[in-house]
């Protein structure tokens, strides 16, 4: 049961990355890929400190739209699954560390995940200088976390979905 469980939770959470990314693609083109870009799907690696089948769920989400996107590069299939993978690891293990019941440390991972190595992806790619990117990647993750995310996290604790959901 707790196998069926965590396997159904990670689809369900690599599904609705990959298809609120598309979405989004769809209805603000480039608003999704590229260094400056606001992921609103990002805010679901939230879902990290909630259970550890979001580390999979994140990282084939993350896959799957950048396999299917067409505007992925080709260094994005392995480095910006890397980099979910490891922001959602970072994520879990970092899930107690509050400030004012705010996991603030763990919705900084994907930033700085996502900075050094998609802000290396992308230098490599289009140049601009590696610090530059990074600093882009950073905001536009810093800008969905502590928006979307800080409100989607305090929704599933009110709510007691975190327990009922994942408990």
């Amino acid at each position: 049961m707790k196998k069926t469980r965590f396997l159904t939770h990670a689809a369900i959470i690599a599904a609705l990355y990959a298809v609120l990314t598309h979405m989004q693609n769809l209805l603000f083109p480039g608003s999704a890929t590229w260094a400056i870009q606001f992921r609103a799907s990002e805010a679901l690696c939230i879902l990290a400190f909630f259970t550890p089948a979001a580390i999979p769920g994140l990282t084939l989400g993350c896959l799957v739209f950048n396999l299917t996107s067409g505007m992925a590069l080709p260094l994005d299939f392995l480095v910006g699954s890397l980099a979910s993978c490891l922001a959602a690891l970072a994520m879990w293990y970092t899930r107690s560390w509050k400030v004012k019941g705010l996991p603030l440390f763990g919705l900084c991972m994907p930033a700085l995940m996502n900075a050094i190595l998609v802000g290396w992806e992308l230098t490599v790619y289009i140049g601009g200088g590696f610090w530059l990117n990074a600093l882009y990647v950073a905001l536009g993750e810093l800008g969905v976390l502590l928006t979307l995310g800080t409100v989607l996290y305090f929704a599933l604790v009110k709510a007691h979905l975190d327990t009922k959901i994942f408990g």
